[in-house]
């Protein structure tokens, strides 16, 4: 009896197979490849005539695994999730992670704590590339290939897996020639006598909540200077517009060089998580972990520091 020979797999056509079902278009899947919609469909039609079964039913709204379809996903899943870890710990043999992850974030986070950390990073890990894909949209990590996420608020996406590094601590923030200008405010509610830099005022005023050694204190702040950005308003304050209540994140540096002071050392504003996030897989490549733990410690780094600074001071 004569064995039917096993159809040649091509490997390409099943990453794209696979890729289509994932994102549940065949759109989504072609800008997430960087390929036309019509190769993407293409391929999935050829790996359907080499296998000789249908994979997909197509309809106008969307699209669903046959029987057939379901098994093949789930097996070829597995197989190329074995072939990815084959490959990343070859190219480990040497001992070295190499490659690029991509990592978005806020673009103020970015611009601001990222980008020098980022420097010292990649002058200690050559072989390893650092792609950041700097946005206020929240991406589908998945779908837009991003590998982590450093992500400021409540976390939307319960998939994910998060790492908590620290709160986005606002604190009291002025210029030295601000400060030499108009002086130092004493207590909280001295804020009301100077000029203050808003974050999404409400007619021209902000109430600033501020937690002391006394507990909460409020005070009604106006300034001649508000926006929706947190790197705006730094920019702002830098140049003497007035005082500003600022993630401590962004003004680290600034207040190590004595570009900018801290004012009301013991009081902070409401704090926002902060978080790395990253899909839920199987198998993560090296160099994402190696990243990932970098990103965590880096961050947390800064945090630490702010902290010992104002203890010290």
């Amino acid at each position: 009896m004569t064995k039917t020979p096993s159809p040649e797999v091509d490997l390409n056509r099943v990453a794209v197979f696979l890729r289509v079902v994932e994102a549940q278009s065949f759109t989504a899947a072609a800008e997430a490849l960087g390929l036309p919609k019509s190769s993407v469909s293409r391929s999935v039609a050829r790996l359907e005539e080499s296998l000789g079964v249908q994979l997909l039913q197509r309809t106008t709204r969307a699209l669903q695994l046959t029987e057939a379809g379901r098994v093949y996903f789930e097996e070829a899943s597995r197989a190329l999730s074995s072939l990815e870890q084959a490959h990343e710990t070859l190219s480990q043999l040497d001992g070295r992670a190499q490659g690029a992850v991509r990592i978005t974030a806020p673009v103020d986070l970015g611009a601001q704590v990222l980008a020098p950390l980022a420097a010292r990073f990649t002058r200690r890990t050559p072989g390893i590339t650092l792609e950041f894909v700097l946005t206020s949209k929240l991406l589908n990590l998945v779908d837009d290939g991003v590998d982590l996420a450093v992500r400021a608020g409540t976390l939307r996406d319960s998939s994910l897996i998060s790492r908590r590094v620290n709160g986005l601590e606002p604190w009291l923030f002025a210029s030295p020639a601000y400060v030499d200008a108009r002086g130092t405010p004493g207590a909280v509610q001295q804020l009301a006598d100077h000029d203050c830099v808003l974050f999404r005022p409400r007619r021209g005023h902000q109430e600033w909540v501020l937690t002391g050694p006394d507990g909460v204190s409020r005070v009604t702040a106006r300034g001649p200077v508000a926006a929706d950005d947190f790197m705006f308003l730094r920019e702002a304050v830098l140049a003497g517009a007035g005082i500003g209540l600022l993630p401590a994140l962004h003004c680290a540096q600034d207040v190590a060089r004595g570009r900018l002071v801290r004012l009301l050392a013991a009081y902070t504003g409401p704090s926002a998580p902060l978080h790395v996030v990253w899909p839920a897989s199987r198998h993560v490549p090296r160099r994402v972990v190696l990243v990932r733990e970098w990103l965590v410690k880096a961050l947390g780094a800064i945090e630490a520091a702010d902290a010992s600074d104002d203890r010290d001071g």
